[in-house]
C-alpha cells in the first residue's frame, strides 16, 4: 500500500495566532435588573470576595442584590455613552485599533475582546478564536498591576474553558505590565496631552482601585506594583515627590483596605492648599464607572467642597495611539517565537500553507 502524504481526514485550515484582551466587565444596560445580574456574577467570584460562601451568600442575595442595583444603575446612567457602557465601548475600540495596528505591521493576528463578568464572555470569545483557526492564543488581562482579584480571576475562567476542550490551543498570558516601558510612555503621553490642552495643575494624584489590605499580607504584589508605576511615571514626567501622590479608591465593606483612601486624600490636598488638582487612574485601561462617576463626578465634588478651586479628571488610556502602540509592543514581546507574520493568504488550505512555507525556507537558503 503506497504511503499517503496527506491523511484523508482534514483538520481544518492553516493555523493562526489570536489575541484576547480581557477587561473586568459591565452591565448590559443602566438598569437595576441588568446591574443585579452583573453584580451577582461579579460578587460571587471567590477571588473577589474571600468570605466563605455559607456566610457571604445570605448577605449578597439577602441584602446587597436587593439594595445596591438601583443605586448603581443611576450612577451608570450618568456616564452611559450612546454606544453603551464606557468600559465596553473603549475595550472594543482598543481591540479594533490593535487589530489595525497588527495588520499595518504585516502580522497575521486575530484580535478579540472579552469581559470577565458579563458579555462578551471569555469562553465564547475563546470559542470564536479557535473556530477561526487560532492554535496559539495570547490572553491579555487589561490590568497593568497584578492582583489575585483581577488577573488571576481571568485565568481561572480561561482554565475552566480549557477543561471543556479536546484539542487545546497553546495558551500564553500577560501576568502584568505595570513597569512596561511602552505602558509608562503611554501614561506620560496621556498626561502631557491633557497638560497641553488644559494647563498643568498644582498636583497630580494617581488613584488606583483598592483591594483589602489582607491581600498584601497574603503575598499579592498589587500594592507594590502600583507604587512602582507611580515612581516610573513621576520620573518620566519629571515630577518631584510633592507634585505627585497615590491613593486607592472604591473601598467596599467594613474591612481595612489599602491606604491612603482616595476621598480623604482629596480633602487633605484641598486643605493643604492645592488649588488645581488633576487626577489620573493608571490602573484602569479604559474609562468606566469608577473613573467617570466615582472620580470625575463624586471626587470633584469632594475636592471642591473641601476648598479646592479646580478639579481635572485626566481620561484613561482608552484608544490613545500611544496605548495602542504599547499593547502592540506587549503582544510582540509575549508572543515571541510564535509565527505571527503573514505566511498564508486568508482561507489558504493546509497544503497551500505548507507550499508557501517551503518557498519561504527555500528563499532563505
Amino acid at each position: 500500500m503506497p504511503y499517503a502524504l496527506e491523511p484523508e481526514h482534514r483538520h481544518g485550515r492553516a493555523s493562526r495566532t489570536g489575541v484576547l484582551l480581557v477587561n473586568l466587565g459591565t452591565p448590559e444596560a443602566p438598569t437595576a435588573p441588568a446591574v443585579r445580574r452583573y453584580l451577582a456574577q461579579f460578587l460571587s467570584d471567590p477571588r473577589v470576595v474571600e468570605i466563605p460562601a455559607a456566610l457571604w451568600k445570605p448577605i449578597l442575595h439577602g441584602i446587597i442584590l436587593r439594595v445596591r442595583p438601583a443605586k448603581s444603575a443611576a450612577k451608570y446612567a450618568s456616564v452611559w455613552m450612546p454606544e453603551g457602557s464606557p468600559l465596553a465601548v473603549w475595550t472594543r475600540r482598543q481591540a479594533e485599533a490593535l487589530q489595525r495596528r497588527t495588520e499595518a505591521a504585516g502580522e497575521r493576528l486575530t484580535v478579540r475582546h472579552a469581559m470577565r463578568y458579563g458579555q462578551p464572555a471569555i469562553a465564547s470569545e475563546l470559542d470564536a478564536l479557535k473556530a477561526e483557526g487560532c492554535e496559539r492564543i495570547l490572553v491579555v488581562p487589561m490590568y497593568p498591576q497584578y492582583s489575585g482579584t483581577t488577573t488571576a480571576s481571568v485565568m481561572d475562567d480561561v482554565h475552566r474553558w480549557q477543561l471543556t476542550q479536546r484539542a487545546l490551543p497553546e495558551i500564553r498570558w500577560v501576568r502584568q505590565h505595570h513597569d512596561e516601558p511602552a505602558y509608562i510612555d503611554a501614561l506620560a503621553a496621556r498626561v502631557r496631552d491633557h497638560w497641553a490642552r488644559e494647563g498643568r495643575g498644582d498636583h497630580l494624584l494617581l488613584s488606583f482601585h483598592g483591594v483589602p489590605e489582607r491581600t498584601l499580607h497574603l503575598g499579592d504584589p498589587y500594592h507594590c506594583q502600583c507604587y512602582k508605576t507611580q515612581r516610573l511615571l513621576a520620573e518620566r514626567l519629571g515630577l518631584t515627590a510633592d507634585q505627585i501622590s497615590l491613593s486607592f479608591q472604591s473601598r467596599f465593606g467594613k474591612a481595612k483596605w489599602l491606604e491612603p483612601y482616595t476621598e480623604p486624600t482629596l480633602q487633605a490636598l484641598a486643605k493643604r492648599g492645592v488649588r488645581h488638582l488633576q487626577v489620573f487612574c493608571p490602573g484602569f485601561a479604559a474609562d468606566c464607572l469608577e473613573t467617570l462617576e466615582e472620580i470625575a463626578i463624586e471626587g470633584s465634588q469632594v475636592f471642591l467642597q473641601a476648598g479646592g478651586q479646580r478639579f481635572d479628571h485626566i481620561a484613561c488610556l482608552n484608544d490613545h495611539p500611544a496605548w495602542i502602540d504599547a499593547l502592540h509592543a506587549i503582544v510582540q514581546r509575549h508572543g515571541a517565537g510564535w509565527p505571527i507574520l503573514a505566511e498564508e493568504r486568508p482561507g489558504a488550505s493546509d497544503l497551500e500553507a505548507q507550499r508557501l512555507r517551503a518557498l519561504a525556507v527555500g528563499a532563505k537558503q
